[in-house]
Order: C-alpha cells, then structure tokens, then sequence
C-alpha cells in the first residue's frame, strides 16, 4: 500500500505522487507572532511533523519550509499596548515558539522566512498582479479583484454570496468602502499616521496578510510545491486567496496537495480567550503536563477531526504515555543487565525502516504500521501497533525495576531486542522518544542490591530511634541515584529503579 492522502482541494483521498521524486516541498503556514502559541497551534505542529517524519522514513527528501507572520494588525495593537515597537513582539514569540516547539519534539523547518524578510517579493508579486488587470489600486491600496479570477472558491466549496464575510483580509470599515467589490481583497494596506510602514510604487504601506504567503512559497520552493499545509480555519480565507493571487501570477496550480487538521475544542467548547478557555503550550507544560502526553494525545485523533481536549483526555493519555515511556526506556536504563548494545543515537532520530529480518510476528506489527500511515496518516491505528509492540517490554522493565531476577533462556533475547528497536524506530516516525532519568540501571548504579536492602533497613531503624533527619538523608542520597523508595503498610519498604 502507498501513501494516501486526503486533498482539501479535489474532497477526495488521493494516491501521494510528489512532482519531482524523491524531492517533496512543503509549505506549512506558520503562526502571527503576537503572542505565545496555544493547544491549537499544538496540534497542527505536531500533526504536520509526523507528516514530514514519515515522508523521510519513507525515503523521501523532505523540504519543509514554514514562515512566521511578523507583519499584522495583531503585532501592531500588542505594540501600542505594551509601548514597544513591533518588532520587540515578533522577536520575543519568534524565540517563545521556538522553544515550546522544541519541548514538544517538533523538528525544525529547513527554512523559515518572514514576511519582513520577503518584501521585495511581495511588492513584485503584487506588481505583476496589477499589470496583468486582476488587482488595481486605490487611494495607496492594492486589491484582489475576485471576480477575475474565474475559480475562485473551489478550495472552499463557497460561492461569492457566502464569501462575502471575512472576505477582506482584514481591511477596516474604512478600507472596505474604498474597494471597487466588497469581495475583494487587499495586497497592500495605506498605512495610518504614526503606523509602521514600508515604502512601495503604491506608497508608505504594509502587506495584506495573505499576498505573505504567496511571496514566501514562490520564494522558497517554485511556482508549484508538492504539499501546501494549515488548520481548517485557514481554508478560507486564506488558502483561498493564496490560490486566486498565486495562480492569477503564474498560470501554474500552487499546490498538488492541500492538507487541513481539524480545530480544537476545550472540554466540549471551542477554544477562545473570551471563554476563559484559552490554554497556552507554556502554561500545559509548566502545570506539570509532559511533552509527550501532549504529543500521545494529539495523536490518538485523526489529524482532519476535531479534538476535544480536556483534563480527563489528558490524564488517561498521561498513563498511557508512562506505560509506554517505560518500554521505550527499557534497553536504555536495563541494557547492562539485557546484553544490549548501549544506545548511541537520539532515539527518536527519523531513520528509514528497519532492514534487517524481523520474526514473523514483527513483521506483521511493522506492517501493521505502514498500512495505518499510508492510510491518510492514521496514527490512532498506528499508536496501537507501539502499545502492542511495548506490552512484553514493559512487563520486563517492571520486574527488573523491582529487582526481580530475570530467566533470560525464556524470553527469547534476541527477538526481544528486535521488537525494543522496532518500538524505537516506530515511535521516532511519531516523535515519540524516551522521556525522564534514562541514566540509572542495576549494573550502572554504585549499589548492589544488598547494599540497597543494607540502606533501606537502616533508613527503618533511624525511623524507628525518631531519628527522622537521618532516614530522610537516606531516602535522597537512594533518590539522587536513582532509586526510589515506597514505603507500604506494615512497615514494609518496596523500591524500584526511576
């Protein structure tokens, strides 16, 4: 089976063939940096990176190019409010979303140019739309004029009747009386007294937000890319105005494939500020919530549904993921005590499948992996071949966290190995990796097991003469090695390796 994908443009799920194998481009629209990103952009970031993990597992050469909206209404109020040039916001959140994504395993786009950065190709675009009688000017505005363009709608389904809301690209009232339509769109916005402004053959002005992105991709990829990517809020306006300004310049379609993930919900309502709803990567991660568990749970739902996240959701993908994490970290913390290889590689490196010959019980899970991917990047279906591939592991790593001896001649080691490093080279295409103290194992820790129960039974009898301080000591110097201590009614004292 080969990969499948569902194409916003055409309404049908389509056989992936990229223009130029095995070259494939990619444009990812990418956020208006005003303020810090939220569970929404979250989940298109992470959706979009398990595309781009998959194209290169698949052996694909992967250009990924996304941009960063530096320009905007939104950027210039958020100035004026906090007394600042517009700049200072977009260099302050340009380094916050580099970070949150980061923390949640994202890979960095190749290329990731701003609208600032593009004006020249901006300003040309522009000019060739004007002479070519499908944008005129008014008054030092540039517009779209939609009824040019003879296919304007197809991505959307819309007709003009129904496009007429939000069909401005963010002109004010005042704009908008200005236009020879009320479904045009602007290129170039007159800037106001005292704005920010750049220079044009139209005057002082700035660009209208969605001629950006249409500058950038020609710019960066070429006049046709094989994947254009955004949330389902983007559809219109946005995209739809990328293709009528685009393909109005060049005569060439702009995109084989447009790819859409669905919008986020907060416990049932769509996510906004005015609900008091409105939760952002930082303050999810920071509230205790790992990367990971964010990742698990984007990736349970199909990338095109909605996704409802509550506190419930993440709780039950929070245990998932820690089940999980342990059977990832199995031949990392216990490779001394397994006779594995030690692990030199980041292990959620994007690597291509694995080659060597696998146990026919294998093959059909990594097979079951590649027929969920191919189909319109299931990754529900492919999260159950990882759990099905970590249940034996995880029942390992948990005896051997409770020093349990381990009959090796029974677990078939080899094999075993195998199905650690197929779960590892899985779970990289995913963008799942091993999180937590992955450095402590029986064999790499100072202590025997009879210098632990040596400790453990002093720690009780410092308990025991009240001397608290003392057996606290203890409990942190077993802690700080990684050993933790559960103390069970009784007085009996269990411990495991972190």
């Amino acid at each position: 089976m080969s990969l499948k994908l569902s194409n916003t443009l055409t309404r049908r799920i389509e056989l992936f063939r990229p223009l130029s194998p095995p070259k494939v481009s990619i444009y990812c629209c990418g956020v208006t940096v005003y303020d810090l990103c939220h569970l929404g952009h979250a989940r298109s970031y992470i959706v979009w990176d398990v595309l781009r993990r998959y194209l290169i597992w698949l052996g694909y050469q992967v250009t990924f190019v996304q941009n960063f909206t530096d320009i905007d209404d939104k950027i210039l109020n958020r100035a004026l409010k906090e007394n600042c040039e517009m700049r200072d916001i977009s260099e302050k959140n340009i380094i916050a979303f580099h970070q949150d994504m980061d923390a949640l395993g994202i890979l960095r786009p190749d290329r990731m140019p701003r609208a600032t950065q593009c004006l020249d190709g901006i300003r040309n675009l522009i000019e060739e739309l004007v002479g070519k009688g499908v944008a005129y000017s008014i008054d030092g505005n540039v517009y779209f004029a939609v009824m040019k363009n003879m296919k304007y709608g197809r991505l959307s389904g819309r007709n003009l009747e129904d496009q007429q809301q939000n069909a401005d690209g963010r002109l004010t009232d005042s704009e908008r009386s200005s236009k020879n339509n009320s479904f045009d769109f602007a290129l170039w916005k007159k800037a106001k007294k005292g704005e920010p402004s750049f220079p044009s053959p139209w005057g002082d002005g700035r660009p209208g937000w969605h001629i950006e992105c249409s500058a950038m991709v020609l710019e960066e990829l070429g006049e046709t890319i094989d994947i254009h990517l955004g949330g389902a809020d983007l559809i219109f306006p946005h995209h739809e105005n990328e293709i009528a300004q685009s393909e109005s310049a060049t005569g060439k379609e702009l995109a084989n494939f447009w790819l859409h993930n669905g919008m986020v919900n907060v416990d049932g309502q769509k996510m906004s500020k005015s609900l008091g709803n409105f939760t952002t990567i930082r303050a999810l991660l920071e509230n205790g919530i790992s990367p990971m568990t964010v990742r698990l749970f984007v990736l349970q739902a199909h990338y095109r549904k909605p996704l409802d996240f509550s506190s419930e959701g993440l709780k039950a993908a929070s245990s998932g993921w820690a089940g999980l994490n342990k059977s990832l970290s199995l031949g990392i913390v216990h490779y001394k005590l397994l006779g594995w290889p030690k692990l030199n590689s980041n292990s959620a490196e994007v690597v291509g499948p694995i080659n060597s010959k696998l146990s026919e019980t294998l093959n059909e899970l990594n097979q079951r992996f590649s027929i969920a991917m191919d189909d319109d990047l299931n990754t529900s279906s492919a999260l159950a071949v990882l759990f099905d591939l970590a249940k034996p592991l995880r029942s390992i790593a948990n005896q051997l966290d409770r020093g349990e001896e381990i009959q090796f001649e029974d677990l078939e080691g080899d094999n075993l190995y195998s199905r650690w490093q197929l779960l590892l080279n899985l779970a990289g295409v995913l963008g799942l990796k091993p999180e937590g103290n992955l450095n402590v194992s029986s064999k790499d820790c100072a202590l025997t097991q009879e210098d632990i129960s040596t400790a453990i039974q002093r720690r009780k009898e410092a308990k025991l003469s009240k001397d608290f301080e003392k057996a606290d000591q203890i409990r942190k110097e077993l802690n700080d090695i990684g050993i933790e201590l559960i103390d069970k009614p009784g007085g009996i004292t269990e411990w495991l390796y972190k």
